[in-house]
């Protein structure tokens, strides 16, 4: 089976599903397992995909997200190919999504093994701190995350409260007004706007009396396999 993935965190689950041999093409924002994605095929980015490049690799299997591809091109290549779309918005839907993926590549019982380690991780995780969290994603403008969200779900479980679950997908967010929000901590996403220390600063005299952290976006924001390292994340929330 050849395998195209349009996800970077399903690219990652794939290899923990010892699938590597069958990728054949990646997007260039596919970083990990670092060191053994370098040399895979790059099909362009999860919102521009090369459809051509990705034709003339002949996949039989496209794996995609109704999030971050696009519709009209995820369409096309339907009409070429067998494509997988994935929908993820809780972690009980990435748990099911390596049951999935297990079963369409024909790896059930590695997906079966991973799927309890997931499970046992998560489960453990529980933070009864009631801080509430202002989660930035993007810089200008600023944008938080609503309560329909996967990382709305992955803030939730680790005992924090979002101070925007009252709105839906990403809402925008004034600066003057985070202090009527009257977070407890504001959080800034390593990604999908690359947050630096520069920024905390900002964050930091701005709002003093706020405590400002950058955190690793990935733990809250890619689902699959990446949920082996909630547990090193909540522990280093712990601590703050």
């Amino acid at each position: 089976m050849k395998i195209v993935s349009t996800v970077p965190s399903q690219t990652e689950l794939l290899f923990d599903l010892g699938l590597e041999e069958h990728i054949v093409g990646i997007t260039k924002f596919c970083v990990h397992p670092k060191g053994q994605v370098s040399n895979i095929q790059k099909i362009g980015g999860t919102k521009n995909l090369n459809i051509n490049r990705i034709l003339d690799l002949s996949p039989d299997l496209i794996i995609a997200n109704k999030e971050e591809n696009t519709k009209e091109q995820i369409e096309l290549l339907q009409s070429h190919t067998r494509v997988f779309i994935s929908d993820v918005k809780t972690v009980p839907d990435a748990l099911d999504l390596v049951t999935e993926i297990g079963e369409l590549c024909d790896v059930e019982a590695k997906a079966s093994l991973l799927k309890h380690k997931l499970e046992n991780i998560y489960d453990q995780i529980h933070s009864q701190k009631a801080k509430r969290v202002l989660y930035l994603i993007w810089r200008d403008p600023l944008m938080s995350i609503g309560n329909d969200t996967y990382i709305h779900h992955m803030l939730e479980h680790m005992g924090y409260r979002n101070v925007l679950a009252d709105q839906s997908r990403y809402p925008e967010v004034e600066f003057q007004s985070i202090k009527e929000l009257s977070p407890d901590m504001i959080m800034l996403s390593s990604e999908p706007y690359p947050f630096k220390e520069v920024h905390l600063d900002q964050f930091r005299i701005k709002f003093p009396e706020i405590e400002s952290r950058i955190v690793d976006a990935e733990v809250f924001s890619w689902y699959g396999s990446r949920l082996i390292h909630l547990e090193q994340e909540a522990i280093a929330l712990k601590s703050s």
